[in-house]
């Protein structure tokens, strides 16, 4: 935009607000900051003076505390930012950026290796369920096995044979399977 009489005016006017701000008397006036050097590039350098004492300078470190302390205000008025109106030898009041304590890499590391810490565990857990699962099923068909090796049946108050499960029961009625043909 144009920098006119009324920019100069506002900017004058925004460091005697600055620096009545910073130093908390309301003795600086727009007449106190004079600006030198004004170039078509918007480009200049301004001292404050002191106001009891007119020919006096304010120090330096004075003034650039009381513009950092409003840089945002100033920077407001003018619709920039700090990237679009720089003060020299003032540092921008933007933060920098803000770096983790850790790592991001050491963040997704940790969590990958949970992931796969957990997977292991689940397999073992199921594994350890699965074998004991197993064997208690082994061991009751085993009973079931056992209780019926050891009962004997009593059919009409006579007890019969007991069927060997293990090995199988062979009924004699039928001939064996290498007599079923006859030789020549």
């Amino acid at each position: 935009y144009a920098w006119d009489a009324n920019e100069e005016y506002l900017f004058k006017a925004m460091v005697a607000f600055a620096m009545r701000r910073y130093s908390s008397k309301s003795t600086t006036q727009i007449s106190n900051v004079l600006l030198c050097n004004m170039t078509d590039r918007v480009s200049f350098w301004f001292v404050v003076t002191d106001s009891s004492k007119n020919v006096t300078t304010v120090p330096g470190s004075v003034v650039e505390a009381a513009i950092r302390m409003n840089r945002n205000r100033i920077n407001s008025a003018f619709l920039l930012s700090d990237k679009t109106l720089q003060f020299l030898k003032i540092t921008s009041t933007l933060s920098p950026p803000v770096e983790p304590s850790t790592p991001v890499w050491l963040i997704v590391f940790g969590v990958v290796l949970c992931l796969i810490v957990a997977g292991i565990v689940f397999l073992i857990v199921s594994g350890i369920q699965k074998h004991k699962k197993k064997n208690k099923e082994s061991t009751e068909r085993e009973n079931l096995e056992e209780k019926v090796e050891v009962t004997v049946t009593l059919e009409n108050g006579l007890p019969c044979e007991v069927l060997d499960l293990k090995a199988g029961h062979i009924n004699g009625v039928f001939p064996a399977d290498d007599e079923r043909f006859t030789s020549l």
